[in-house]
């Protein structure tokens, strides 16, 4: 028996019981659509983590200033200002392993233009801040030596700063205010999205650190050359283990840490926290993937039941077949044929209802979400998979049945 011929066959007993075909399917549908919906979830998770990696960039370490006693009191984490931009200096030269090693003064700052005016975070920063970061400019220049040796009023601002104080115009040679303070834009930054905290990287401006701490913070601090944080880059090629320890020891011997003291700094790999970020959203899109494949088996078993069904419904016409010439083998195609039949229709309504569902998760809920097309095809080969499975044993059954019996059968 042709293929062909068992599938139109297979139409044909599916037509008859309109009704329970649609029901046996909708195990398969919800199925196929909660795989492929929970696909997207996860992957749009892992797209999300990517980014954020891609934004903070690659190799990054950051160093805040650690928890210190003072009087037999233990203060927490930024308590005091324990790093320098010395430090800072002191980590590139002396770390084989570190490309770029930036210091950053950071603060807050009402920056005025004309009638606009916008509150967002100023960091004072070397030219190691936008290689480390690698953040490049969208339009203008970086810092000039003399502009970073001679504290001068100029700026980059962010993309987010620039849409609230000029819109669709051009910040680039604007002089905007920055706490009552006159400073000039000389470059425009790229766009950067949100950081692992959720905050929008593009809401900042960027000065020379030593404009930052002379003329637009005022930072007041016993050692003036203190900073907020020192953000450290390494090498591609490097070990970023290896490289993190060889910091950690520079700035215990700079800060005269005994064997035993603790750090009175933070050192942080953020590569290494978002990597486990994104080996958890891998994690969790393949358990919700495995939990919305439960109902999958659940369908394969319904159409295994109404199989079951259809075998003792048609019995004296599987015993005609029989009795006329058809071969065991043609009634096993011919039920394995219905079963899959059933299975593939189930699916490809199913990938159609998990697009929708998708689509409406990310409309509704705001959820970052992507449909990989290997899911696809993943989702429908799967649901083929379950209709021969479990299509199997009742089409096994109707093949071993034979004619005089079945043709008896009442």
């Amino acid at each position: 028996m042709m293929l062909l011929q068992s599938f139109r066959i297979a139409l044909g007993a599916l037509r008859v019981n309109k009704l329970r075909a649609a029901l046996t399917m909708l195990g398969i549908v919800i199925g196929v659509a909660a795989v492929i919906t929970m696909i997207a979830v996860g992957a749009g998770a892992r797209q999300r983590v990517q980014e954020q990696m891609r934004s903070l960039g690659s190799n990054l370490m950051i160093v805040v200033p650690g928890a210190v006693t003072s009087g037999g009191v233990r203060l927490g984490f930024g308590s005091q200002s324990t790093i320098t931009e010395d430090d800072a200096h002191a980590i590139a030269r002396e770390v084989p392993g570190v490309q770029a090693s930036a210091p950053v003064l950071r603060g807050s700052a009402q920056v005025v233009f004309g009638n606009a005016n916008w509150s967002t975070v100023a960091l004072g920063i070397t030219p190691d801040y936008l290689e480390a970061r690698e953040w490049t400019l969208l339009a203008g220049r970086g810092f000039t030596q003399d502009e970073m040796d001679g504290a001068a009023k100029v700026a980059l601002i962010g993309q987010t700063v620039a849409e609230n104080l000029f819109g669709e115009g051009d910040p680039v040679g604007q002089t905007i205010r920055v706490r009552k303070v006159p400073v000039t834009i000389v470059g425009l930054l790229d766009r950067k999205g949100q950081s692992l905290q959720g905050q929008d990287q593009d809401d900042t401006i960027l000065l020379p650190i030593a404009t930052a701490r002379t003329r637009v913070l005022g930072v007041q601090t016993a050692r003036q050359r203190a900073v907020s944080a020192i953000t450290v880059k390494a090498w591609a090629d490097a070990d970023l283990t290896e490289t993190e320890e060889q910091v950690r020891a520079v700035l215990r011997q700079r800060h005269r840490l005994q064997p035993g003291q603790d750090d009175d700094f933070w050192l942080r790999n953020l590569s290494e926290v978002l990597q486990a970020q994104e080996a958890s959203s891998r994690v969790l899109a393949i358990l919700l993937a495995a939990v919305a494949s439960v109902s999958l088996i659940v369908g394969g078993i319904g159409i295994m039941n109404i199989m079951l069904v259809s075998v003792t419904e048609r019995t004296r016409e599987i015993g005609l077949r029989l009795a006329v010439g058809a071969r065991g083998r043609d009634i096993l195609t011919q039920f394995l044929v219905e079963a899959v039949t059933l299975s593939v229709i189930g699916g490809l309504i199913g990938i159609l209802l998990g697009i929708a569902a998708s689509l409406g998760v990310a409309r509704f809920a705001g959820w970052q979400i992507a449909i990989p097309p290997e899911s696809l095809l993943l989702a429908a080969g799967f649901a083929g998979a379950v209709g021969i499975f479990f299509g199997f044993y009742p089409a096994r059954k109707a093949a071993h049945l034979q004619p005089i019996e079945a043709l008896r059968y009442e």
